[in-house]
């Protein structure tokens, strides 16, 4: 008998994203929520509710002891965990399936191991990905690290260990900068993450991020859906994502997947996962892999029509993958715009009542959202409240639909970057697909001078 019943320990979008493919299975579902998000959507639209506590995501949606609670009074059968939050969080996992609940996720070592930046890239270079040229672990000696940067070349940049989203990362242009800047990665990623290991690695000058999304059954069969190309970002923080990607060919494409798939294979690796790469000169360089499901997947969907929430349940179920690598097709091109409510310009916050809402819509044109009118987007979270996402048959129906999407989407009361991607897509470099993951920041930097 398959799962009956799922916990979802997350909130917003992707919650609502997982109940409507349990649905669509026959599987009931229970939302977890802090007092916060007694409104939410996904809340009123799940099977079941439970209150996990008060606002801040430590006493709620991080709250290990009250989710498995939640779990356990809703006679809930699996748990998943959405992207975020305890997504990637080992212990959590095995403290599901320590409690005789499916865990709709990666083996807790997969997680544990591709969570520690270090012996990920280990375990990448034994896997046979291509890696950055760089040091081997952690390094803690000034000599040593100078050493190595001298052997792959200056600039270097100086990466925390553990956690992500840009903190703990210095570039360093030469030797007299190493310590000083060694001192201060290693302090912030002490403070952010309870860690101040570091690492060396071969700076990139303009490259580009591309990722693989993978599929593993966790009994050694494995198969890839394809890259996206998630170049536009913000202070490391991914903005517009597109599949597929621009610049890479299908040769590239069979290739690059290929041995990506053959690494997830030879790992015994379960559920989603994405391999992420910098990508310059027609080089891929692995980065990190990110044991979950992201937040752009919908634009891997459109460009497959495979449903990958539907393919992580059924995994978490011991069923086969549902496809063959073979039986994967990739056709037209999908963009995904992040909708956050913040200044477009600033990046400020702007939570509060939504007073008029209204979604895109007509053909191929898809939101991921949780928003209606009268709804309280509240100040503890992560400000995306929306994910619009285009198909188009080529690149060129693709940006023209988007444009038509991004002027007919409303959300009043709240200000929102609905205007920057607006802007963002006017751009000739943004338009031919020349870009790499400096490009957003620089133009913010030069945009009405």
């Amino acid at each position: 008998m398959g799962i009956q019943r799922i916990l979802i320990a997350n909130r917003g979008e992707i919650a609502l994203r997982i109940h409507r493919a349990a649905q669509e299975m026959g599987i009931e579902t229970v939302a977890v929520h802090s007092t916060a998000d007694a409104d939410a959507m996904h809340v009123r639209m799940a099977d079941h509710a439970v209150c996990i506590g008060p606002p801040p995501a430590g006493e709620s949606y991080l709250n290990i002891a009250n989710i498995i609670s939640a779990a356990e009074v809703s006679h809930a059968d699996a748990i998943h965990p959405g992207y975020g939050f305890l997504s990637e969080n080992a212990k959590f996992a095995e403290i599901v399936e320590a409690h005789d609940i499916a865990w709709i996720g990666p083996k807790p070592e997969h997680i544990r191991t591709m969570g520690d930046k270090v012996e990920a890239k280990r375990t990448a270079g034994k896997l046979g990905l291509p890696l950055v040229p760089g040091s081997d672990g952690a390094v803690s000696d000034y000599d040593e690290a100078k050493r190595i940067a001298a052997e792959i070349g200056y600039p270097v940049i100086i990466k925390a260990a553990s956690g992500g989203g840009g903190r703990g990362m210095k570039v360093c242009n030469s030797e007299d900068q190493i310590e000083t800047l060694m001192k201060q990665a290693g302090s912030e990623a002490k403070a952010a993450f309870g860690d101040a290991t570091v690492y060396i690695e071969k700076y990139l000058g303009n490259p580009r991020h591309i990722e693989f999304q993978v599929f593993g059954d966790g009994r050694g069969n494995a198969v890839h859906l394809g890259e996206r190309d998630c170049s536009l970002q913000r202070r490391h923080q991914k903005v517009l994502e597109e599949a597929p990607s621009p610049v890479i060919t299908p040769e590239e494409r069979d290739r690059m997947g290929g041995i990506v798939s053959k690494a997830m294979s030879d790992m015994g690796y379960r559920g989603a996962g994405t391999i992420e790469f910098l990508w310059e000169n027609g080089e891929f360089y692995f980065i990190e892999m990110n044991t979950r499901l992201q937040v752009e997947h919908p634009v891997t969907e459109m460009i497959t029509g495979i449903d990958l929430v539907r393919e992580q349940i059924r995994i978490a179920e011991g069923r086969d993958l549902s496809v063959t690598q073979d039986e994967i097709t990739f056709t037209g091109h999908a963009i995904e715009c992040r909708i956050n409510a913040e200044d477009p310009w600033t990046f400020a916050p702007s939570p509060g009542t939504v007073t008029y809402y209204h979604a895109a819509g007509g053909m191929h044109v898809r939101v991921d959202s949780g928003l209606y009118a009268g709804y309280r987007i509240p100040p503890y979270y992560d400000s995306m409240i929306a994910k619009l996402i285009v198909y188009g048959r080529n690149r060129e129906r693709c940006l023209m639909r988007l444009r038509r999407a991004l002027g007919e989407m409303v959300v009043e009361g709240v200000k929102t970057n609905i205007p920057l991607h607006e802007e963002l897509i006017e751009q000739p470099d943004v338009q031919s697909g020349d870009y790499s993951i400096k490009w957003l920041e620089e133009w913010l930097a030069t945009r009405g001078k």
